[in-house]
């Protein structure tokens, strides 16, 4: 993602902050802290931490035990200074010592917290001891604490960027390589003053770890130009810790979407501008896929139960709506399967032998069947609202799809016929797109805040898994994203990894 990385570092040059800028007292290099104003023990530390600058290289030493930065509570060293407004904290970061049982798990983070206290709001970037990157945040004080780890090489320089309620996580594997935003942003408010700076948590009570924070700058970003655009990251996510950790696939300027997974497990299929595209699920360069003269397909396709066809939703030469077409896994001419024009493809029935789909008709939409041969097409909804998204379950019992027959946009399910329609959840959240893991077990969607109109892109969303056997329902974590995310079914066939896509507003290159 060097192109990224790149097209980041030309036009995120940090600018001078003001004197108005930092709601405490300016520092001078000459200060005990540095650029800092304070440092404090947040939660229990024992022995108590310590951080210690050298003002000849510019470097902060910190010193830290404490038990995590999780859960509802933390316990950290933190240097720290009150600011008010966007703030971009910029470090190296680097562990000296490598040895101790925990060692892996340990953080040095780049912080921005509400108050001092052990269960404050905040979000981080955190650096572990691994080697690994994580954008983490707690919304409320006393909440749980949320966060994504990046399956990828150690980051030598982090930055965590406030821009509004966006944070968002920038990193560079090398000292004097670009820094680059690698598809984690979270939305989360702060009240002004709040505190901003550098700490350090061991991981073990029992343990003092030591981490360097070399060449560090607070600063104001600079303004974003007039000039952006959008810029989209395929991602993959896995249960192997507990749904936190992320692997970028893809990262481009444009809009992808709707990612699936072949049934090897090997590689995703999804569009961009147009056309179905393919990449390793372990990085790559997209190739797009031979689909005849099908053109302007959209975040609607998927493959059969036994992984030979692919279906999508495009124009073709006389025929420019959308209708849904059956192509070959491996490329070929695509087969119309509904002549009806405006028909988005949603899923497979379980035996194959039946396509689900959407039509919306002047604000709304209802759900339809039809046999992978053509025919006739049957309704399976029917009414002035909006039924949308159909999943069938793995065991053909039900279809999972959402619709706001209730008031609210919530995800409901019924059976193949379109009969005992019932509702699976119902709370304050605008809920869309359910999708059921191959082996029933598990239900992903995603879930937008109140009051939130249609299904938009590029907006502030908590992607959400429920259990099906108790439909206890869990926050995985808060990403930029919606349309797009995960239109169609995204799960790996091991039923223990998904795909998604998040978004974010980056400038253009000059």
């Amino acid at each position: 993602m060097t192109h990224l990385g790149v097209r980041c570092l030309s036009i995120l040059a940090l600018c001078a902050v003001s004197l108005s800028f930092f709601a405490a007292r300016a520092q001078t290099p000459s200060s005990p802290l540095g650029i800092f104003d304070g440092q404090s023990d947040v939660g229990a530390v024992t022995p108590p931490g310590a951080a210690v600058y050298d003002p000849a290289t510019g470097a902060y030493t910190l010193t830290s035990a404490g038990a995590n930065l999780w859960g509802t509570t933390d316990a950290f060293h933190f240097l720290w200074k009150k600011a008010s407004g966007d703030v971009s904290l910029t470090a190296d970061i680097d562990f000296p010592e490598t040895t101790g049982e925990h060692s892996p798990h340990r953080k040095a983070i780049l912080i921005v917290r509400q108050t001092l206290d052990a269960d404050s709001a905040y979000a981080d970037a955190a650096s572990h001891g691994s080697g690994e990157a994580a954008l983490q945040d707690r919304r409320v004080a006393g909440g749980i604490t949320e966060g994504i780890e990046l399956d990828s090489a150690a980051p030598r320089r982090l930055r965590l960027e406030k821009r509004g309620d966006t944070f968002t996580l920038y990193l560079a594997s090398a000292p004097n390589a670009p820094l680059h935003q690698v598809g984690a942003s979270t939305q989360l408010h702060l009240e002004e003053p709040f505190y901003v700076g550098i700490g350090l948590c061991s991981h073990d009570v029992n343990r003092v770890e030591k981490a360097v924070f070399s060449r560090v700058t607070l600063e104001k970003p600079a303004p974003l130009p007039a000039t952006v655009a959008l810029y989209s990251t395929l991602q993959t996510i896995g249960d192997d810790q507990d749904f936190h950790r992320v692997a970028i696939v893809s990262s481009t300027q444009g809009h992808m979407e709707a990612p699936n997974w072949t049934h090897d497990g090997k590689t995703l299929i999804f569009d961009e501008a147009g056309k179905i595209m393919t990449v390793s699920a372990d990085g790559g360069v997209p190739q797009p896929l031979d689909i005849g003269d099908a053109t302007g397909c959209n975040g609607s396709h998927g493959l059969s139960p036994d992984g030979q066809s692919l279906a999508i939703s495009c124009s073709t030469p006389g025929k420019p709506e959308s209708r849904v077409y059956i192509v070959p896994l491996n490329g070929g001419a695509p087969r119309l399967i509904t002549p009806h024009p405006y028909s988005y493809w949603h899923s497979w029935s379980a035996d194959g032998k039946t396509i689900i789909f959407t039509r919306p008709d002047h604000g709304s939409g209802n759900i339809f069947a039809i046999s992978v041969d053509g025919g006739e097409e049957h309704a399976l909804t029917t009414g002035t609202g909006i039924s949308d998204d159909p999943d069938c379950s793995p065991d053909g019992k039900y279809i999972y799809f959402n619709s706001d027959r209730g008031g609210s946009m919530q995800i409901w399910r019924m059976h193949p016929d379109g009969a005992a329609p019932e509702q699976i959840t119902n709370d304050d959240y605008v809920n869309w797109t359910p999708h059921i893991s191959p082996d029933g077990k598990s239900m992903v969607f995603i879930s937008y805040e109140k009051g939130t109109t249609g299904h938009p892109a590029n907006r502030p969303i908590a992607l959400r898994i429920m259990s099906l056997e108790d439909r206890k329902i869990r926050v995985l974590f808060n990403l930029i994203g919606g349309s797009g995310t995960m239109n169609v079914p995204s799960w790996a066939p091991d039923s223990h990894h998904f795909a998604f896509v998040s978004y974010q507003m980056l400038p253009t290159e000059p």
